[in-house]
């Protein structure tokens, strides 16, 4: 059989960039401020995982502006959203294996 944790994303195994992937699953998109603001994390901590996200092609970024500010919105791919969903199940079962 199979280890369960062999399975398990790298990339996802950091706690913030799973709660991003986490929000950004829930909505459609999400800006910085809005995302920093609801995990209560720094800007550069933020940057850095939302740097490693992008890297891995699991959230795309879209950079405007709003009466004159800029605003960068992030959006999980499909790419993303598979990775999270596998990620998870890979996490269920080893929840399983231990309960046996």
């Amino acid at each position: 059989m199979k280890n369960p944790f062999e399975s398990l994303d790298r990339v996802l195994e950091h706690r913030t960039r799973l709660q991003i992937m986490s929000v950004l699953l829930a909505h459609e998109s999400f800006d910085f401020n809005s995302l920093k603001e609801a995990l209560q994390t720094t800007d550069g901590n933020l940057a850095t995982h939302v740097k490693a996200l992008e890297k891995e092609k699991y959230i795309s970024i879209t950079k405007t502006f709003i009466e004159r500010k800029p605003n960068t919105r992030y959006k999980a791919t499909e790419r993303g959203k598979n990775a999270l969903r596998k990620h998870l199940e890979a996490l269920e079962e080893v929840i399983k294996q231990q309960r046996k």
